[in-house]
């Protein structure tokens, strides 16, 4: 893939990631899906792209999801255990998360990638 493409972390049941994909059709973009609930992200990969977001863990959790209030509500995690929740129920990431060049953001509303 080349330098100006995208990379999108996807959930094809997600209207906002869908719309993601619009917005980067739209704009003849060049980019590359990752459905991260068919190909489960690593730790590695959670903490590469919470770098690139800036932003810690917590932050990235979806607080509306029935994993998380069924296993999370109410708890204080630290940074990894955050990760590895993120890893067990992929559900949680917040979507869509977008990179590009090394910087990414997430997708909502769908504007933000423009600032990438």
């Amino acid at each position: 893939m080349g330098k100006n493409t995208y990379t999108v972390y996807h959930n094809n049941r997600c209207s906002k990631s869908r719309l993601a994909l619009a917005h980067l059709d739209d704009k003849n973009a060049e980019y590359e899906v990752v459905e991260y609930l068919k190909n489960p992200l690593t730790a590695a990969d959670l903490k590469e792209v919470l770098s690139q977001l800036g932003m810690p863990a917590a932050d990235l959790i979806r607080k509306g999801e029935k994993d998380f209030k069924e296993n999370f509500k109410g708890k204080n995690l630290s940074e990894k255990e955050w990760i590895d929740a993120m890893i067990q129920y992929p559900k949680l990431i917040e979507r869509p998360i977008i990179v590009k060049n090394g910087k990414a953001v997430v997708g909502r509303p769908t504007e933000r990638i423009d600032e990438l």
